[in-house]
């Protein structure tokens, strides 16, 4: 089978399996919120302090939070089938609209931080399995067990520790600096300043993961045959372990990097709080304490869309890593 036909084969299952498992993630994800107590009246209220009964049942009428459950469902799978999100409550304007203001900065920490964590990772793996057993591995494993125990915002708070207030070399949070009238490659430089330390935070606590994953990986590779073949025809030691032993192990690690798009997306939330970074997953936390229960079923739809996508294309991946996978 041609490589392009084991492809687009691999891209009609995912988006067959795409499809039902989409809209089970709608419906459970409206029923869920919709369990949740309270609503984004019941917070208004309790802000403005002088709201009336008669005020919030007016309120819950012109959001449509008094409809039964099942028409509440009905409208909101009316409006996705014409692609709007809806409005939201607390801040009045197309649910559209804020997500596309959050969305890019997230994705750009979420894409930084992912890199991070893969390259950093799969470097220290590979040097593990090099070295498996000797002293050069157990401190690497040692410090890869340490990143893993420790929860990201701790670490987010000691790197600004460290340096913002230590050191002085980087903001210690914000999006940009404000009233300097930046632009173009300047303006790039700078907001690239203040995601360098939530993407660290983001990516250290992955880093252990892709190192202990490649080094097992790796060591499992090198003892198949096709190596010692390999290595008895006298190719060089570089050649071995890119070609024949990494890029194989490579496979259980596009698929766990496939798998943590989805604990980025909630990791986001934690790292762009303690960072006052105005992203997605600071939205969806200032979403929930404002009860905007549009807000946050859209922001879950477009993050579980965003896992979907991104299965789909570590099963493209695969494809091109070991052309046996996606011939049956």
């Amino acid at each position: 089978m041609s490589g392009l036909s084991r492809i687009l084969r691999t891209l009609r299952r995912s988006t067959l399996q795409a499809i039902p498992t989409a809209i089970c993630i709608i419906v459970l994800n409206f029923i869920l919120l919709q369990m949740a107590p309270g609503d984004a009246v019941d917070v208004l209220a309790a802000e403005s302090g002088a709201a009336t009964l008669e005020g919030m049942a007016a309120m819950r009428e012109r959001f449509g939070l008094n409809a039964p459950v099942i028409e509440q469902l009905s409208a909101y799978l009316n409006r996705l089938l014409h692609l709007d999100l809806g409005t939201s409550a607390r801040f009045g304007v197309p649910i559209a609209e804020l997500i596309a203001q959050r969305l890019p900065r997230t994705l750009l920490l979420m894409a930084l931080a992912l890199g991070m964590a893969a390259i950093i990772g799969v470097a220290l793996g590979a040097v593990m399995s090099s070295f498996a057993g000797r002293l050069s591995d157990r401190v690497l494993s040692i410090l890869s067990l340490l990143f893993y125990s420790i929860p990201n915002f701790w670490i987010g708070l000691m790197l600004i520790v460290l340096f913002s207030v230590k050191l002085g070399w980087l903001p210690s949070g914000g999006s940009g600096s404000i009233g300097m009238g930046l632009t173009g490659w300047a303006a790039l430089v700078d907001q690239a300043r203040y995601l360098v330390l939530p993407a660290a935070s983001l990516a250290l606590y992955y880093v252990a993961i892709y190192a202990r994953l490649t080094r097992a990986a790796m060591l499992e590779v090198r003892a198949q045959d096709y190596v010692r073949t390999a290595q008895a025809k006298g190719l060089p030691p570089l050649v071995v372990n890119v070609h024949h032993i990494l890029r194989n192990a490579l496979i259980p690690i596009t698929t766990m990097a496939g798998m943590h798009v989805g604990a980025m997306l909630g990791g986001a939330v934690v790292v762009e709080t303690v960072f006052s970074l105005p992203g997605l997953g600071r939205l969806a936390f200032e979403a929930v304490l404002g009860r905007d229960i549009q807000v946050l079923l859209g922001i879950l739809l477009l993050s579980s869309f965003f896992v979907i996508v991104m299965n789909a294309l570590v099963d493209l991946l695969h494809t091109f890593l070991d052309p046996k996978i996606g011939v049956h």
